[in-house]
């Protein structure tokens, strides 16, 4: 584990949290669990066996990331089916950041925000992580909307994330869009 650095420990401690209620949305494939997350390192997740749960406060939103995803294979993977969850969000100790400026103070430098350097994500993520907080709301890097990510060992009473509905995601309805 790679030590954290104090004055982004500092600047984190400093920010207000707050309490999510809510419908959030997320893409699987189909017949994965719609709350496992994902220890692999991401842009809001440092890996190391911190399972990081990746949603978006808008249905096109949770379409936007992983429909970015497929649209990098050379081709489009037709195969693959995926499924769109609603789930319902309780976060009780949640950082929010409004927009990618709220994020240049911790590092994150606007003009690379859509691209795949995540360190600075990485290390805020793993602040927070450390600092015991159970989620970050951050803008979305493929759409006009903000994301929870939910930190899932951080997860304690006041955290419950349960599936409302699910239905199969028409990728060829999204792509004509």
């Amino acid at each position: 584990m790679r030590p954290h650095d104090s004055a982004l420990i500092d600047a984190l401690e400093d920010r207000a949290t707050e309490v999510f209620l809510g419908d959030v949305w997320r893409v699987t494939r189909a017949g994965r669990d719609a709350l496992m997350g994902s220890t692999a390192p991401g842009r809001w997740s440092p890996g190391e066996d911190r399972p990081v749960l990746y949603t978006s406060l808008e249905r096109d939103g949770a379409l936007a990331e992983i429909g970015f995803r497929l649209s990098l294979e050379a081709v489009w993977p037709s195969r693959l089916m995926h499924e769109m969850h609603c789930v319902k969000a309780q976060t009780s100790r949640t950082l929010r950041f409004a927009d990618v400026t709220a994020l240049v103070p911790l590092g994150v430098d606007p003009a690379r925000w859509q691209g795949f350097g995540y360190e600075a994500t990485q290390a805020i993520a793993a602040a927070a992580h450390f600092l015991e907080f159970d989620g970050l709301i951050v803008p979305s890097a493929r759409a006009v909307c903000a994301n929870l990510v939910v930190f899932q060992g951080n997860q304690d009473g006041g955290c419950v994330l349960s599936v409302r509905h699910t239905q199969p995601v028409d990728w060829s309805v999204w792509r004509m869009r």
